[in-house]
């Protein structure tokens, strides 16, 4: 099937594909952060202060803006 490319306002992050582990939003959480100008090392340690269901929510905290993690 072809169909015409659909222009996404989100990036879509399925966290129940090899795109959720958790080295795979931590290096994504980092060039966020630097395309957007934020402290990327606060985040990242914040991110890595818990389980892995506490980095997911640091990560929706600083990016759920323009990022969406589907399970």
């Amino acid at each position: 099937m072809i169909r015409k490319k659909i222009e996404q306002e989100f990036d879509i992050i399925d966290l129940t594909g090899s795109d959720g582990n958790a080295f795979y939003l931590l290096g994504k959480a980092k060039s966020y952060a630097k395309r957007l100008g934020l402290d990327e090392s606060k985040i990242l340690n914040e991110m890595m202060e818990g389980d892995y269901e506490h980095l997911v929510e640091t990560f929706d905290k600083y990016f759920g803006a323009f990022v969406i993690l589907e399970r």
